[in-house]
């Protein structure tokens, strides 16, 4: 990949832009930062709905599943407490809070956690929703910091060149 600055099909002169060739689709990877808070906030739905299904002891769940500790209605517990984080680390992602990246590693990491002990349970829903606790994992720690440094180059753009 080279850095060259964009030049049209035409042969006209280059355009004088920040961004270079190969990054014009998404230049700060916010799509990924995006999709992660997406993948957030539907664990975090998921995570809601069969937190209060455990509790509730509804025969969703395999009954007879031994846990490394507690019982389904512990683990429903746990699932919804992390529902209920993993939703405002969502909104925090989309806002563009910076703390907000950290939230949802943090959310996304203690998940992965949750749902590997609790694929006794449920282990298919547990295996899906682990595979998309790494993607959003991957997604914040890859892309997430760029948000804030796009915001800093865009202010010295707009303030012009320092005296």
């Amino acid at each position: 990949m080279s850095s060259t600055p964009f030049v049209p099909a035409g042969g006209g002169q280059p355009v004088s832009s920040p961004y270079t060739a190969y990054d014009d689709d998404d230049p700060h990877g916010q799509g990924l930062v995006t999709f992660a808070g997406v993948m957030l906030m539907i664990a975090a739905v998921l995570n809601t709905l069969y937190g209060i299904a455990a509790i509730d002891k509804a025969n969703f769940f395999v009954h007879d599943a031994r846990y490394v500790f507690g019982d389904l209605n512990t683990w429903g517990w746990f699932l919804l407490a992390f529902g209920v984080l993993q939703f405002f680390a969502a909104l925090a992602i989309w806002r563009g809070a910076s703390w907000g990246r950290w939230l949802g590693v943090a959310c996304a990491s203690g998940n992965a956690i949750l749902q590997t002990l609790w694929i006794p349970a449920y282990p298919i829903l547990a295996m899906t929703i682990l595979t998309l606790d790494i993607i959003v994992i991957y997604g914040l720690l890859a892309y997430g910091g760029r948000r804030r440094s796009a915001r800093e180059a865009r202010a010295r753009e707009q303030a012009g060149p320092a005296s």
